[in-house]
Parts: structure tokens; sequence; C-alpha cells
């Protein structure tokens, strides 16, 4: 198909119509939102990372301004990133960023396609669900046909973001409201469904170096549950930010943005170590550029 029958606003990726969005020079990132997001939840980290790299995100088939083409899985929307990797980027490969239900995505694409992923930041990452946890989702599916978008969207936004977040920034739950509001509700319910049929990605088959960073007060993706992640990669970076719930870029911007921009342009892992650094306010020694407490777990690639 012709890019000039292209709808206003979206990029042709091999057979699919997608909102993408581009920005900077440099080696290439791709941002992968999760469920009921947009490239938007990214906003805060892109002015940094594009000073040095290249940075692509898109929002993923049925959500934001990108259309439904089709019934949504893990294995489709992994599929879907690897067009953009191979299409969108200069080199053909990239690091990767994902969030929530993007962190699956990128998972199974990095298990099954290592030569187009390089580094992988992992924000609030989640596995397989629970069955309780997938009674949940499917019954959320249900209620959006039912009752559209504004039957969850408060709920999600109020339950999924810490207090101290939303006292310090009070636009963070109307912002996250927002981006619910404005999913088709369909698409929406679709993406439960695959996120509720989605199992494990193979973690040991993923040979990237790989950061896992998560709120504190985050319900979906506990701390308990990334250090369960981190010793089945094997090699992996643990950063939890405090008094920061699931939807981390928003929550606590300038945490994650020094985090992310950290890991990407560190080329080494350290040797197997735990350490805290308090950054916020200077002090003799201290090289991290990360802006609050942190405790970090650094293990050595193989």
């Amino acid at each position: 198909m012709s890019t000039a029958t292209l709808p206003a606003g979206l990029t042709e990726v091999g057979t699919k119509h997608l909102f993408v969005e581009t920005t900077g020079t440099g080696d290439d990132v791709v941002l992968v939102h999760g469920l009921g997001g947009t490239t938007s939840f990214y906003e805060p980290l892109v002015a940094s990372l594009a000073e040095r790299f290249r940075v692509t995100r898109y929002d993923f088939a049925g959500h934001g301004r990108s259309p439904r083409d089709r019934e949504l899985s893990l294995e489709s929307l992994a599929a879907e990133l690897a067009l953009v990797i191979e299409s969108r980027t200069a080199s053909g490969r990239a690091h990767l960023v994902g969030h929530s239900m993007g962190t699956l995505i990128v998972q199974q694409l990095a298990s099954t396609r290592p030569d187009l992923v390089q580094e992988i930041v992992l924000l609030g990452p989640v596995r397989e669900q629970s069955q309780a946890a997938k009674d949940a989702t499917r019954a959320r599916a249900a209620l959006v046909r039912a009752k559209g978008m504004a039957a969850v969207a408060d709920t999600i936004a109020n339950a999924a973001t810490a207090d101290y977040a939303a006292l310090g920034n009070p636009l963070v739950r109307p912002f996250v409201r927002e981006l619910l509001l404005g999913q088709d509700p369909e698409a929406y319910a679709q993406a439960c469904e695959a996120l509720a049929a989605a199992t494990n990605p193979d973690l040991t088959a993923i040979r990237s170096k790989v950061l896992l960073l998560t709120g504190s007060e985050d319900k979906v993706s506990t701390p308990a549950s990334n250090e369960a992640m981190s010793a089945e990669l094997g090699s992996a970076e643990l950063l939890i930010a405090p008094e920061t719930g699931h939807w981390t870029v928003p929550e606590a911007p300038d945490f994650v943005t020094a985090a992310v921009v950290d890991f990407l342009t560190t080329t080494t892992l350290k040797p197997d170590m735990k350490k805290t650094c308090a950054c916020s306010i200077a002090s003799p020694g201290c090289q991290s550029r990360r802006q609050q407490t942190i405790t970090m777990q650094i293990r050595k690639t193989p």
C-alpha cells in the first residue's frame, strides 16, 4: 500500500499502520508501552535519551493512535516489535525499554530474536499471571466491553499509582486516567485477554544486559517478584524506585530517567555486589548520576 493512502499520522510498518515517533541520533532505542499506555507514557524520558540515542516509540496495535488490525496475542505483539526494529531503526538492532505488559513483549522478542536486541530495560516487569490474576484480567475485559473504559479508568489510576507520587504531582493520576480513557474498549479488552493468555518467555535464552526497575509500592510488579526474575535471568541489575507504584515513568520521572540513561550508557557491569547511594545531596566519592536514594544489585554478564 502506498504511503499516500495512509491515514494521517500513521506510519507503514510491514503490513501494519502504526503511530510512530522518532527523535535524536545515535544507537537505536525502542520504547514499548504497556496495557493502557501510549507513546506519551515515555514523554519524561525522551528528551534525555535523545541527547545520546535515536529514540523510537510507537503505539502498539489497537492502543493509542494505532488501529486494531487483528486479534492480539503476545506473539503478534512481539512480531510487531520485530517489524518496528527491522524497518524503523538505522542498524536493525536496538536497545529496548518496556513497561508492564510491554516487558512481556520485550522478553518474548529477546528470547526468540536475540539478533535484534541489545541492552534491555524492564520497567515494572511482569511474568505469566497467576490464575487469580488471569481471571481478574479477563473480568476486566468483559467489563470494558460492556461499559467502556470509564468503568475501569479511575480504579486503575488510583490503585496502580502510589499515594506519595500522587501527592508530589497531582497530575499523575489524571494523566494515567486520560491514557486509559483514550483507549478503544474492544482493543483494550483484547489486550487484556492477550495478557491473561500469555505464558512465560524463556528468560534463560536472553543474553542481553538487563535492568529491572520497579516501584517500592508496585502491587503488580513487586520487589520480591523482581528479585525472582533477576535470579532467573542470572545477569541483571535491580533497582527499586522509592514511594513509587506501577506507572513508574510519570510517578518517578527523574529517578527513572537517570537510571535508564545511566544503564544504557554504561558498557560493562561490575562484579557481583550491592550498594546503596544517596545522591539527592552531593557527597564526596559518590559517582552515581541517579538523583534519589537507590539500592542496586549487580551481576556480571556471562
